[in-house]
């Protein structure tokens, strides 16, 4: 924990904007270094301009790959482009247009010239490839929560979701090759007439139409819960405020400034800004103005591109993300009587066990993923996945009739979800976790990281059930070791140890030199301090083998 983590920033912690995007058009990117290569993670290539990670070429020979890809899989139909408010993502927008149009894309921008939460992206696909005919797919730029030096673009497909690795490797092949090849086979055409041939979307106005498809605003507007709003600076600013007049909710955006060095922002807990409303430090502002007499019952925090929810109670502070998944996981199960009676709970595995006790509890099937929510995408089409959810706060479900909703995560629909299920049950979010606590235990949850260099996370990512010497963790016969998912069979990317009542995950860090262990114990909060110190001894004995 950073010394400042929860206090204001201050000037020596804000980015230089403008070195940010002078180096994003001067610094050209080593092809042949490691660190400045077209990598895409579980949600698009990110970096950034001043580590030579985030720059135009990146971005101009990423949107040709696109081109080209869309192309050849038959998506003829719109792209929708957006962005949200990163100092680096007005910049990428404009080079992303340029090379779309001068490949005779149809793109489909914001019709309010505003920043576009990842959700809205998703609608906008779902939307238009519901009516049958040519297919659409979407960009955005965004890095997310991701600290305000970075930037960000990921691609979805026309399932409206995170594309899969299998699209993203050949995007990511196809870019670097077009970055070493000196960018000769980029199309492009001048920002100006790139701008004159796009045509315009409404995506506020399509989300605020669909919305009650899969909310009950109506009980929430009745209740008269009053409801505070923190966007942290981020895309769904406006949208709040819309939902709110439009659905005569008594909501409060209680922070409506957009600064894309977010100074405003408290310190995350390692002493960056970071738009993580899933942290305690990063909604520090928030959580205080909620132990004060504000008035409010319920406050939400979303990150850039609003794809995460941070919820805070009046009686609970910030919840812990696995505990408000339980809960909307709970609830959304037992109040949506048109959802097929097979539809599965979807959890990553490095997700709370209470989630698992939830299905069972509810007589649902499980879907155990990898981390990465594409692995949602494909049940929340079909129906056969009514809610799928990450530990680091992402999740959506489907509407109230059971039909797709998004495909994406979906920060504001987590929000709403919040307020309708103390609307309907007269409880709080975190009293309704307390229930759930006394009917399934109270699991111990954290993440820790321990340092691991190149060579050590391609061992854990090779890590197989048989390389797991030892038989008992933490006291406890180890009953499974995994390296792929229950659910789909994929490889988790690291290992899984579970016994009766706890388990540990470990993984290699994308982007930094560390492994993370998750671990989680329904024995207590020390039992998990055993578990985690079983799990770094299991992991160091595998990589030094």
């Amino acid at each position: 924990m950073h010394a400042r983590a929860g206090r204001p920033a201050e000037d020596s912690d804000l980015v230089d904007l403008e070195a940010l995007v002078e180096t994003y058009y001067a610094t050209k990117p080593d092809a042949d270094n490691p660190g400045q290569r077209v990598a895409f993670g579980t949600s698009g290539h990110r970096g950034s301009s001043l580590d030579g990670a985030f720059n135009e070429d990146h971005i101009l020979a990423v949107c040709q790959a696109i081109a080209e890809y869309r192309k050849d899989h038959g998506v003829t139909g719109p792209l929708y482009l957006a962005r949200d408010p990163h100092g680096l993502s007005e910049p990428a927008w404009r080079s992303a247009l340029e090379v779309f149009v001068a490949n005779d894309v149809i793109v489909q921008i914001d019709a309010r010239d505003g920043f576009t939460p990842t959700p809205a992206v998703s609608r906008a696909i779902l939307n238009h490839n519901s009516r049958g005919g040519s297919l659409a797919d979407g960009v955005l730029l965004t890095p997310s929560h991701n600290p305000p030096r970075d930037g960000g673009i990921k691609y979805n497909p026309p399932s409206g979701g995170p594309a899969d690795s299998t699209a993203t490797s050949a995007i990511a092949a196809r870019a670097n090759a077009l970055i070493a090849g000196g960018l000769s086979e980029v199309r492009r055409v001048p920002f100006s007439k790139a701008l004159q041939h796009a045509a315009r979307h409404d995506f506020l106005a399509q989300y605020l139409d669909d919305l009650p498809g899969a909310i009950d605003l109506e009980s929430i507007r009745a209740s008269g819960i009053r409801i505070a709003v923190d966007p942290l600076g981020g895309a769904a600013i406006d949208y709040w405020g819309a939902i709110a007049e439009r659905y005569g909710l008594d909501l409060t955006v209680v922070n409506p400034l957009i600064d894309p060095k977010w100074a405003f922002m408290p310190l995350d807990n390692d002493g960056k800004i970071r738009m993580d409303c899933s942290s305690s430090a990063a909604m520090a502002n928030v959580v205080r103005m909620m132990a004060t007499e504000s008035g409010f019952d319920l406050a939400i925090g979303n990150d850039a591109d609003a794809d995460r929810h941070g919820i805070v109670t009046a009686d609970g502070g910030l919840m812990n993300p696995n505990h408000f998944l339980s809960v909307a996981a709970s609830y959304l199960f037992a109040h949506r009587p048109h959802w097929s009676p097979g539809a599965a709970l979807g959890k990553t595995l490095v997700s709370s066990s209470m989630l698992d006790r939830v299905a069972q509890g509810l007589d649902r099937p499980l879907l155990e993923v990898p981390v990465g929510f594409k692995y949602f995408v494909s049940g929340l089409l079909d129906g056969s996945v009514g809610f799928g959810g990450e530990e680091s706060a992402g999740a959506s479900f489907l509407q109230r009739d059971g039909s797709v909703w998004s495909t994406d995560k979906d920060g504001l629909l987590l929000g709403l979800l919040a307020a309708e299920s103390q609307a309907r049950t007269g409880k709080s979010p975190s009293q309704l976790y307390e229930a759930l606590t006394e009917r399934y235990g109270a699991p111990a949850y954290a993440r820790v990281d321990a340092p691991a260099n190149r060579t050590e996370k391609a061992r854990l990512t090779a890590l197989g059930p048989n390389d797991i010497a030892t038989r008992e963790l933490a006291g406890e016969p180890i009953i499974d070791v995994l390296d792929k998912a229950p659910g789909n069979g994929e490889a988790i990317g690291g290992i899984k140890v579970v016994t009766k009542n706890a388990w540990f995950a470990a993984r290699p860090s994308g982007t930094e030199d560390v492994y993370k262990i998750y671990a989680e114990s329904f024995l207590g909060p020390l039992h998990l301090a055993e578990v985690q110190a079983a799990a770094k001894d299991v992991v160091d004995a595998a990589l030094s083998a």
